[in-house]
């Protein structure tokens, strides 16, 4: 592995979350301070150095808010307070500041679309037709015949839809029952839930990442969605049916507005959207464009393919585009992982040779960090922690358990970090994990890749090449080719070129790359040579 050269600083003009790295921590599995088997906010900050060690510009904490969790936070029963299982307030604002001192951003999720069922708010909607917050869910009656109004089915199993005694209605939902989906045509919800963004900025936070987005409003007319064509994966009812009605509504943009108006007032705030579904592309630009809207939304192209392969890098650069738009408005800026909280781990879906899934994890570094965009970083991957198999008697996960033996577990990506591989549970806790720490991935802990050959200082390295290159953060995606195994494409900003060129497969390749000084290989790549999964970074 070679070194990136002496850093460059970015042009300033850019607001910092432009081309960031940022690195996801789910709170449960990340430390845990006091032996109860869960990670907490003591235990983020008491490991705050790591991450900042690598390189990255700020972190993503997925949901910490006070929960019965059902779905482990994001069934939110308190938008503006720290469940205590994770700690308090206190140890929020002890954490931010930390982050902070270290240079770090810091974004926090923010759960739209649905609250708990445990939420005050729910439970005064339930309890009649006529209270204050009557319409701030999606009440609707029964049909005739007394079964749901329309045909939605929910994500994680079932109809979208659960009926209520006390309103004697059903009420909407598109994930677990547990999860009654709020009203965001309502304006008044709208409100609230800015009040709650803001609340967050107002204890320092950098950002936020909007869960599920595209979910928060819904045709009201309640229109049934039509069939799902045929040669779409089917492992549950939900994907049976293209969801033209339950989400996706255009409605949305405007509350977009709101959300940028807001967080426009203090300043640089980054704005991510998850936008999930077939076909996205189109509605994550409309959620992005221009400078009223959100800073970026995060793709799901390589979150879930079950191959990592040139041509597919290529179609999903290709669609998008440093240039404005049909409408005119500059188009967004994407965002891109390789695996999250929901998603598995990349090196288990795409190296099938186990032997060769070190220098896998220092190719797809390398990759990441030269893609024009965000990128994220889930807390694990720069150990190149693989995919746990959770046994049915111990899996945690709703939709799993609903849906058994079909989908595939999230808690298997969800196991704790192995920090310390001698320390029982791997040096997670002192206690019983709440998911295992496997023997394999625990052999992977932090203390055991302190060696420059190591998928950590990889990452490191990746980190800084991209840290020390404005081309890499900020540039144009130029000449992008798949030509077999390989990949090449060029960066550009201002005078400066840069050529990258890796090798996807485990066969050793000769390839030319363009004169100038090599600034980055791995795996014993060179200006002429691509070995097994091999990469190669050059400065024109």
């Amino acid at each position: 592995m070679t070194q990136p050269s002496p850093a460059s600083a970015p042009a300033q003009t850019q607001p910092w979350w432009r081309g960031a790295s940022i690195y996801q921590i789910y709170p449960r599995s990340f430390f845990d301070s006091n032996g109860d088997g869960v990670g907490d906010l003591p235990g983020i900050t008491a490991r705050l150095d790591h991450i900042a060690a690598l390189g990255v510009d700020a972190i993503w904490i997925s949901p910490f808010f006070t929960s019965p969790m059902a779905d482990f936070g994001y069934d939110v029963a308190d938008y503006c307070d720290v469940d205590p299982i994770f700690g308090t307030l206190a140890d929020f604002d002890a954490l931010i500041a930390r982050a902070h001192a270290l240079g770090l951003k810091v974004t926090i999720d923010q759960v739209f679309a649905h609250t708990s069922d445990q939420h005050p708010w729910f439970i005064e909607s339930r309890q009649s037709r006529d209270n204050p917050r009557a319409d701030w869910y999606v009440w609707q009656d029964a049909k005739p015949d007394g079964t749901p109004p329309c045909n939605w089915q929910s994500v994680f199993g079932g109809p979208a839809w659960t009926w209520d005694a006390r309103r004697c209605q059903y009420y909407m939902h598109q994930f677990l029952k547990e999860q009654p989906q709020l009203n965001a045509h309502n304006p008044a919800v709208q409100d609230a839930l800015l009040d709650a963004l803001r609340f967050w900025l107002d204890r320092g936070v950098d950002g936020f990442r909007l869960d599920a987005l595209n979910h928060a409003m819904f045709d009201p007319a309640f229109t049934d969605n039509p069939v799902a064509p045929a040669d779409r994966p089917r492992t549950r009812p939900f994907d049976f049916q293209d969801k033209l009605h339950s989400q996706n509504h255009p409605g949305v943009v405007d509350f977009i507005r709101r959300i940028r108006a807001l967080c426009d007032g203090y300043g640089a705030v980054f704005t991510v959207a998850e936008v999930g579904g077939n076909d996205i592309v189109p509605l994550m630009k409309a959620y992005t464009a221009g400078e009223a809207h959100l800073s970026s939304a995060y793709s799901f192209e390589f979150l879930y393919a079950p191959e990592l392969t040139p041509a597919l890098v290529k179609k999903t650069l290709a669609q998008w585009h440093d240039r404005p738009g049909p409408d005119g408005l500059a188009e967004g800026w994407p965002s891109w992982a390789f695996e999250n909280h929901d998603a598995p781990r990349h090196i288990s879906r795409w190296c099938a040779q186990a032997a060769m899934r070190p220098a896998y994890a220092a190719m797809t570094a390398c990759l990441l960090a030269c893609l024009r965009g965000n990128m994220f970083l889930y807390q694990g991957q720069e150990l190149a922690l693989e995919q746990d198999e959770i046994p049915f008697e111990l899996l945690q996960d709703p939709e799993a358990i609903a849906n058994w033996p079909l989908t595939l577990s999230r808690d298997g990506v969800r196991t704790p970090i192995p920090w310390t591989a001698e320390a029982p549970q791997g040096g997670f806790t002192t206690g019983t994990p709440w998911l295992p720490v496997s023997p394999g991935n625990q052999a992977r802990a932090v203390d055991r890749q302190q060696g420059d050959d190591s998928p950590l200082a990889h990452t490191r390295a990746a980190l800084a090449l991209r840290a020390a290159h404005p081309a890499l953060r900020l540039g144009a995606m130029e000449d992008v080719h798949a030509r077999g195994d390989i990949l090449t494409f060029t960066r550009r900003h201002g005078d400066s070129v840069i050529h990258c060129a890796f090798n996807l497969s485990a066969h050793r390749h000769a390839h030319a790359m363009p004169p100038g000084a090599v600034l980055h290989a791995v795996n014993g790549a060179d200006a002429a040579h691509l070995p097994p999964y091999g990469a190669v970074v050059v400065q024109g």
